[in-house]
C-alpha cells in the first residue's frame, strides 16, 4: 500500500512534463514577431505569409494591442502523396501591453509583402508628465 504522501510526490513528478504544454504548443503556432521603439513611435511587426486583411482583427483595449486572425488553407489533394509538411494554418491571436508613452488613440498599421506593421506613436513629453502644481486657497 502506498501512503498519501507518497501519492503527492509522485504524480507531480509525471504530470511536469506536460505542465506548460499547452503555453509551448500556442508559442509555436504564434506567428513570429519584431517589437522595436524609436523617438516618435513603437513598432510591431508580425509575419503573416498567406493572411488577408480581411482575415485579421486588430484591436486596442484598456492599454493593451491585441491581434487576431486566420491562416486559412484550400488543399486539393488529388493523388499527392505527402511526405511531411511543415506549412502552419488556424487560429492565432498576441496580445502586447503599451508602454505608458504610448498613444493608443493614434495606432495605425499597413500590410505589406505578408508582414503587418503595427505604428504605436508616442506621446508628446508635455503630455506623459502628469504631475502639476495645484494652487492653495487661502481662507
Amino acid at each position: 500500500m502506498v501512503e498519501k504522501s507518497d501519492q503527492t510526490s509522485l504524480w507531480p513528478s509525471l504530470y511536469d512534463p506536460f505542465r506548460s504544454f499547452g503555453a509551448r504548443l500556442a508559442d509555436w503556432l504564434n506567428p513570429a514577431t519584431e517589437a522595436s521603439g524609436g523617438k516618435d513611435a513603437y513598432a510591431i511587426n508580425m509575419e503573416l505569409p498567406g493572411v488577408t486583411e480581411d482575415d485579421i482583427d486588430l484591436t486596442v483595449e484598456d492599454g493593451v494591442v491585441t491581434i487576431r486572425g486566420e491562416k486559412k488553407t484550400k488543399r486539393e489533394e488529388q493523388g499527392d502523396t505527402w511526405y511531411f509538411s511543415e506549412r502552419q494554418y488556424g487560429a492565432f491571436r498576441r496580445s502586447f501591453r503599451l508602454p505608458q508613452d504610448a498613444d493608443p488613440a493614434g495606432i495605425s498599421a499597413a500590410m505589406k509583402d505578408g508582414v503587418l506593421k503595427i505604428t504605436v506613436p508616442k506621446m508628446p513629453d508635455e503630455a506623459k508628465s502628469s504631475a502639476r502644481r495645484i494652487d492653495i486657497a487661502r481662507d
